[in-house]
């Protein structure tokens, strides 16, 4: 993690952005999202362009409040003289205005920053081959959507980080009759671990047969978040690795 990356650099930026009263302090939600999205930038940064090329266009879908998006856009492109342009999808309306809010105090340095408020399902809030989709606590089937339409649309490099699996997740599904029949143990720890690894084992798949070299990795400790997991995919269009996950995948249908 560099300097620039680090949890106090965010903290700091965090709130400037989002308090932006000098005696106030973070609260408690504030530092662990801190840390979450500190534990992201190194990621985010490693994949960006040099400067002086086009626009480098992420997506920090089921956006929230954005804070990766912007903090990126803060602590990592305008620094490096790297243009910009954020596309925060988010559907709740008073999310979507906060950021719109905050845009308007990010605009140096070539940094354009988009709100579109619309569910991530919704094909039109997606712009066309991004370079780059981020979503930070993907819930349950908001992973699925998010990765499918990222992957409809062309991106090129997707990190995402889902939490709160359940019924909802067609993957779960899958998962407990799996377990029903090869007899895994219903204790719940058990169990639990099971149908996590499974699901996860599923959406890589998923990934991979889409034609996305991928790779999952801690992006933060577990005493941070036990959802610390990043979903780290780069399109390749390789066809012998895509037809060996699709294949795999077929044995779940």
């Amino acid at each position: 993690m560099t300097a620039e990356s680090g949890v106090s650099a965010v903290e700091a930026a965090i709130h400037a952005l989002y308090v932006g009263v000098p005696e106030a302090h973070l609260r408690e939600d504030h530092r662990k999202k801190a840390a979450e999205v500190a534990g992201l930038l190194p990621e985010i940064a490693r994949r960006l362009p040099r400067a002086g090329r086009r626009p480098f266009v992420l997506v920090d879908a089921a956006a929230g409040r954005a804070p990766v998006g912007l903090l990126a856009a803060r602590l990592l492109c305008q620094p490096r003289g790297v243009a910009v342009r954020v596309v925060a999808i988010e559907r709740e309306a008073h999310r979507a205005a906060v950021v719109r809010s905050l845009a308007a105090r990010l605009t140096e340095g070539g940094t354009v920053i988009d709100v579109c408020e619309a569910d991530v399902a919704d094909p039109a809030a997606w712009p066309d081959r991004p370079d780059l989709v981020v979503a930070l606590h993907a819930c349950g089937p908001a992973f699925d959507v998010v990765a499918e339409r990222a992957v409809t649309s062309g991106a090129r490099h997707l990190l995402l980080v889902p939490c709160c699996p359940g019924d909802a997740v067609a993957d779960e599904a899958r998962a407990t009759r799996a377990a029903e029949a090869l007899g895994v143990p219903r204790h719940g720890a058990v169990r639990r671990a099971w149908l996590d690894a499974t699901v996860a084992a599923l959406r890589t798949l998923r990934l991979e047969a889409s034609g996305y070299e991928t790779v999952v990795v801690p992006f933060v400790p577990p005493t941070v978040t036990p959802w610390n997991l990043v979903w780290r995919a780069r399109r390749v269009q390789e066809p012998g690795r895509t037809l060996a996950a699709r294949r795999d995948l077929a044995r779940w249908a």
